[in-house]
Parts: C-alpha cells; structure tokens; sequence
C-alpha cells in the first residue's frame, strides 16, 4: 500500500533560536496542495584527455518551498516569516529547525524523523484576492540528527537516536 502525503510532516520551529532549545514546531503546508523537498543533488561528471571518466558525489542540497503561505497573525510562523521579510532579515535571523516526520504505520507510537538546522527565506509578499501571500524556501544548512518523534495531539516530541546523541555529545567535549 503506497503512503498518502499526509504521511510526510514537515515542522519549523517557531522560536527561531540557533540552539534549537525548547523547540516550539509549527507545521507547514496548511494551504498547499503540493510541496516537495528538491535535493538538487550535486554530482560532476569529468573526462580527461585519456578518455577515462570520473564522478565526484558532491551530496545535496535540499531546499522546500513553501508556496502559498498566507499570512495569519494566528499561526505561530506568521510573526518570524512577517519579520525576516519585511525587516530584510539575514543570517542567523533567518534559521531555525526542521522536522520531518514519516509516518510509515499511523498505529506505531513512534515514526521515523530527522531534525536538521535551516534557514528560511521568503521570495515575495503580496498575492492575490485569496489573501497576503508570503511565499518561503527552507534551505537545509547541516547537523541533521535522525531520530524518532511521538505526535500526541497533533504536538511532535523528537528523540535522538542512541548513537546520534552519543555523537552529538561527544563532539560538545
């Protein structure tokens, strides 16, 4: 049985701190229809004067767009996506934290999840007579922790993996 796309979460954490402390997630995609993460894998393909091919696998470099986002002062992300466009925000004002969740067996208590640094960037704002349209890429910027995430009343609580958080603390030492 093929997974539905709600069974693919995507969160912000609201607080919009570096740290990623208290994280306060606010899910993303109320409005839209179709959102993906675009890799954008980053491979070089080379022939020398020899006529040998190489590769290079350069990783990725993902990025989701989040179009539309109407703005709703009720919603927790309205605020930090208002701020960062129309005060022109840039760097560290810009990033905070992504979930993903998914959910492969809605039955399980726990779901498969990664939590990784980001920074978000608003292309535009305006729109159309359906509202104030802030459309935003979330651009993955590194320390991705995989985990696991237990959802209760809709309220996501993330857990490093044993080894993940081993290494997270022993890279703090």
């Amino acid at each position: 049985m093929k997974l539905k796309r709600e069974a693919l979460i995507h969160y912000l954490n609201a607080e919009f701190n570096t740290a990623g402390e208290n994280p306060d997630w606010a899910i993303i995609g109320k409005d839209i229809d179709d959102m993906s993460v675009s890799l954008n894998p980053d491979i070089e393909k080379k022939k020398n004067i020899l006529g040998e091919n190489s590769v290079a696998d350069n990783g990725y470099e993902p990025e989701l767009g989040a179009d539309p986002y109407y703005a709703d002062p009720e919603d927790k992300l309205y605020q930090p996506i208002r701020s960062i466009a129309l005060e022109r925000k840039k760097g560290d004002e810009c990033k905070t934290q992504m979930l993903e969740v998914i959910i492969e067996d809605p039955s399980a208590e726990s779901h498969l999840a990664f939590v990784e640094d980001v920074i978000v960037k608003p292309q535009s704002y305006g729109g159309g007579t359906e509202g104030v349209n802030i459309p935003f890429n979330v651009t993955n910027v590194g320390n991705r922790t995989k985990g696991t995430v237990k959802i209760v009343n809709k309220i996501p609580t993330f857990t490093a993996d044993a080894t993940a958080a081993a290494e997270a603390e022993a890279g703090e030492g």
